[in-house]
């Protein structure tokens, strides 16, 4: 045939984690980003999320503070602490905006912090700026 059935995706599809524990929330960024073409895996706490890591090697995870099982900090503090994951840019997804929260963020090696509610828009923007940088580096 002539071609206009075939898939358009691209075969070096950035892969991006979203550990969050609101389903509704989580639901709705894989959606988003699917729709913006990016490879999307999910996780409800910190242990499905390090298990997900582990097992998916994502180049980006979008990882919320306050969940069951391992909090966000916890997961963000064993990240670093795994020599095959440390590398991963890590963007806090958050309701949390204290900031003794920001900080312990920031001692870890977050690479961004977006609290909620976010706006959409600028949270893409964020993404691609640490995909690109990660792809440039």
């Amino acid at each position: 045939m002539l071609g206009l059935f075939k898939s358009k995706k691209k075969t070096s599809q950035s892969k991006i984690l979203i550990v969050d524990d609101e389903p509704d929330l989580a639901s709705t960024v894989e959606y988003r980003l699917k729709f913006a073409d990016y490879e999307v895996v999910t996780a409800g706490d910190g242990q499905q999320g390090l298990e997900q890591a582990r097992g998916e090697k994502p180049d980006l995870i979008l990882l919320d503070t306050n969940m069951p099982v391992m909090n966000g900090h916890e997961m963000l503090e064993q990240l670093r602490a795994d020599a095959e994951l440390k590398h991963i840019p890590v963007i806090m997804l958050t309701a949390r905006c204290e900031p003794q929260d920001i900080a312990a963020a920031s001692a870890h090696g977050v690479t961004d912090y977006v609290t909620k509610p976010f706006d959409f828009a600028e949270l893409m923007a964020k993404i691609q700026a640490v995909l690109a940088d990660g792809k440039s580096g």
